[in-house]
């Protein structure tokens, strides 16, 4: 007989959807920003003057969307509790001349973006996504969510070295999925991008388009513990941080003794260098903007920096079965067991002890279960926005997450009870 679920699924159902709205960071950040004006925040303009009043509020700039609640009369000074994420996922990108192909099939010319594990795009159904740039200075999201593109795998007769030695892959000459038969035509993909979005081909002067798998996430396993499905890493900390945010402001509001924040940014998989990435100014001047338009000046921001923390949080190494030994032997996370602290003494992982004992803090006033990661020192470690949030803004830094499997895969894989854990651990830490 199958057990019954630990805890109440309905955050893990809603993950699932929002991991379907966010096949793109743009679409991404407008999901985050949809169910936070459902809990009453309201967009602000950067151009815009900002004004002292409570409340919450949210940025958004392109894939990226920063997020906080004032209190009632909390002071310029007060310090700032933020979570971080990333709303990029390493996929298969759009070039600007996309139109190519040979041998009687029409392909689709693509980048390689991020660390992407490349076996997993082979054989699978793909749709497009992303934004088109218009000629007024506008963007239009578009979604083609059906079968429309596949990057066919060579088949084992013509590949007999596929199995013993593994599938050997060129990122320029493999990688090119195909769409259709015929002969190529200029233009040709962009005048159907515009045509599903409902605009001018004419109008359209740029574009982020991104490939993405339409099978939707389910649940797996005898008992439906796990979950399987696209952009976990980091839309699963992005849909937490969102749902921690959101409580947090509608349970404590103006009894908050700081400004809890939501920071998502895009380009986390190529390093972070963008306007809309954690190394550019924009969670920077938010907080900054946030401190002034309280009356505050340099003082007041520089308390209110040094009082700062924030929770890096994505997706980490679960424990592999069938390759324990990668792992190190004393650090072992399971799915399922609660939030991971990660850590890296040579700061790959922004963690101390100080963090730790805030992050244990939250767990603990949450009576959520947490775990904690450690690279073999044999393998390379990864590394995360945790880091650059602390040097650039001089911040104390703890980076977390949730053990998955599948990590840079077309298809990841985490535990069915780890999302709600990571959403309860952040909220606590989010009201202090």
């Amino acid at each position: 007989m199958s057990s019954s679920p630990r805890f109440d699924r309905g955050h893990t159902d809603d993950l699932m959807a929002f991991l379907m709205a966010g096949p793109s960071p743009y679409h991404a950040v407008a999901a985050a920003a949809a169910r936070l004006e459902k809990a009453g925040f309201r967009q602000v303009e950067e151009t815009a003057a900002w004004d002292a009043s409570a409340g919450g509020k949210y940025v958004l700039r392109g894939g990226a969307i920063i997020a906080w609640y004032v209190p009632e009369g909390a002071a310029a000074h007060t310090p700032f509790r933020i979570v971080g994420a990333h709303t990029d996922s390493p996929n298969l990108r759009v070039k600007p001349r996309p139109d190519r192909g040979t041998q009687g099939w029409r392909q689709i010319a693509v980048e390689v973006y991020g660390g992407t594990l490349l076996n997993t795009w082979l054989d699978r159904d793909l749709g497009l996504a992303g934004r088109l740039s218009l000629r007024d200075g506008s963007h239009r999201l578009v979604n083609v969510d059906r079968p429309l593109l596949r990057v066919p795998q060579l088949a084992a007769h013509l590949d007999p070295t596929a199995n013993p030695e593994g599938v050997k892959l060129d990122r320029q000459k493999h990688m090119q999925p195909l769409w259709g038969v015929g002969e190529v035509e200029e233009g040709d993909l962009i005048r159907f991008v515009a045509g599903e979005a409902d605009v001018d081909p004419a109008d359209v002067t740029g574009w982020d388009l991104m490939a993405h798998a339409v099978e939707a996430p389910t649940y797996l396993g005898r008992d439906r513990e796990l979950v399987a499905g696209p952009r976990m890493d980091n839309l699963l900390s992005v849909h937490a941080a969102t749902a921690a945010l959101a409580a947090v402001a509608g349970t404590h509001g103006d009894a908050l003794p700081y400004i809890p924040v939501m920071a998502a940014f895009d380009h986390e998989e190529s390093g972070s260098q963008s306007d809309t990435g954690a190394d550019g100014p924009l969670l920077g001047t938010v907080m900054e903007r946030s401190v002034f338009a309280r009356g505050g000046g340099y003082e007041d921001r520089a308390r209110a920096f040094a009082g700062t923390v924030c929770l890096s949080s994505d997706t980490g190494h679960a424990v592999h079965p069938n390759y324990a030994e990668r792992h190190d032997p004393t650090h072992h996370p399971v799915v399922n067991g609660g939030p991971i602290l990660k850590v890296n003494v040579n700061m790959r992982y922004a963690t101390d002890g100080g963090g730790q004992a805030v992050f244990a803090a939250a767990c603990e006033k949450a009576g959520v279960p947490w775990q904690s990661f450690v690279s073999n020192n044999s393998m390379p470690c990864g590394t995360t926005i945790g880091p650059i949030t602390a040097a650039r803004h001089g911040i104390r830094t703890v980076d977390i997450g949730v053990a998955i499997l599948s990590m840079h895969s077309a298809r990841e894989l985490c535990g069915a009870d780890d999302p709600h854990l990571l959403a309860n651990a952040l909220a606590a830490f989010l009201a202090g």
